[in-house]
């Protein structure tokens, strides 16, 4: 008996929900910084929607548009105080398509 396996990619997986933007209102803020922490460093690669990056002079920003609102930020981040978190407003923010 053969069984068939599909690899289906992450980013694949993603495509598929939808995100409805807040213009103006982004449910998340990174607070000023002149040097991010270690943790919030480590959001530019732990972030499984890659929200966070780093900019030209260093600093980490975020384009909320498409975050998973998965809570690994908030985990990392919010209680050292590198990031403002908060729920989206009812109707905006992700919109999964499967679950």
């Amino acid at each position: 008996m053969t069984i068939a396996v599909t690899k289906v990619r992450v980013e694949d997986k993603l495509y598929q929900n939808r995100y409805l933007v807040d213009s103006g209102r982004p449910h998340i803020i990174v607070r000023p910084h002149e040097k991010p922490s270690a943790n919030l460093l480590a959001l530019t690669y732990v972030c499984p929607a890659k929200c966070y990056e780093l900019n030209d002079r260093g600093q980490v920003e975020i384009t909320a548009d498409g975050c998973m609102e998965c809570g690994t930020c908030r985990i990392l981040c919010e209680k050292g105080g590198d990031i403002e978190w908060n729920y989206p407003r009812g109707g905006f923010g992700v919109l999964f398509k499967f679950g």
